[in-house]
Order: structure tokens, then sequence, then C-alpha cells
């Protein structure tokens, strides 16, 4: 208990203090909202941003005080009210674990679990062959003149690659997890990026 305390006190102190504001409003602003709520519409804009990053720090927090999953492997995206999980996960109990525990987050809209299953023995080499497939996409992506300066965001988790961010042209879109599932490891391409 006291352990969760501690945590919850830590994270407290690291928020920035418009996101500790925004989860206390004042009395006059609990009066206005219902009447706000029901004209604003659900997403989008500043406000979105903030709720999506409240979610995500109480879906982080309840991983990491939940005895059940690890939560340092776990990583926590949330856009739209919709939890995205990635990284890699020792079971599948801890995996639906995972998914549970976003699911009972309040505001939650949906939970996209897409969390790998690495034993914890083979943990080290496979974050090694990770590594190695990140740097062989990098340098791929570095020397194709059509996405060479696509600020292409990419990710490995037991050879299933995600590539996130914008890209400007749908054929790029598409040459780029071709371009990805021709590096030897890659198991899968989950394509992200946003037109």
């Amino acid at each position: 208990m006291r352990r969760a305390f501690l945590i919850l006190a830590t994270i407290a102190l690291m928020l920035p203090p418009t996101v500790l504001l925004a989860q206390t409003p004042s009395p006059e602003v609990k009066k206005t909202a219902k009447a706000d709520d029901a004209t604003r519409p659900s997403s989008g804009g500043a406000g979105q941003t903030m709720k999506d990053s409240w979610i995500t720090t109480k879906t982080k927090l309840s991983l990491t005080t939940d005895g059940r999953t690890k939560a340092r492997h776990i990583s926590v995206e949330t856009q739209g009210r919709a939890v995205m999980l990635r990284g890699k996960v020792s079971s599948t109990e801890e995996r639906t674990a995972a998914e549970e525990i976003a699911r009972g987050i309040s505001g939650v809209a949906s939970v996209n679990n897409a969390l790998q299953i690495v034993p914890d023995d083979q943990r080290k080499t496979v974050d090694a062959k990770d590594d190695g497939i990140e740097t062989a996409i990098r340098e791929r992506l570095m020397n194709d003149a059509q996405l060479k300066g696509a600020g292409i965001k990419i990710r490995s988790d037991n050879s299933v690659v995600t590539l996130r961010g914008k890209i400007s042209d749908p054929k790029a879109k598409s040459h780029a997890s071709d371009v990805v599932r021709g590096v030897p490891g890659v198991r899968a391409v989950r394509n992200e990026l946003a037109l």
C-alpha cells in the first residue's frame, strides 16, 4: 500500500501543472460542464489531447501498480480515447492482464493490444534482434529516394515492425511497407502512417 502511494506521489510530481489543474476543475466549471458537453464535439483539439494524456498516465500507473504486469516493458499511447498497448510481455496471462487493466480505466473507449509474447529467457536475444531490425530499416529508409526525409518512426517488437508518423502520399505509405517487408527478420508490418 505504501509503495503504491509513493508511486502515485512520484507520478503526480512529474506531471506538468497543466495536467494536474485540468483534472481538478473549479466549482464554476463543474456546474457548466454538463451543459457544454452536450454541444461540444467528442474528439479533436487540445481538450481531447489532454484527456488522451490523462488516460495514458492512468493506464501506465495502473500497469505499474498491478502485480500481474511488468509495466516497464509496455508502451501505452492514447488517441481519441483508444489505447494502444505495444511492447513485449512474458506470457499470455500478462498480455491479457494488461488489456484488462487498460479496459478498466475510466474514459477508455477501446484497447488495441499489440503486445508480443516473449519469454523472459529469450528477452535479451529478441531485444538484440529487434535492435538490429530497427537499424536495418532506418538505413533502408535513409537510402530510399521516396522515403528519405519522411521522418518515419520505427518500432520492432519480436520482429513485428510498427511504422508511425505522417506521410503525404498514399503511394509512399504503401512503399514504406514494402521496403520494411524486404528487411531480413521482419515477420509482420503494422503500417500506422497517417496521411
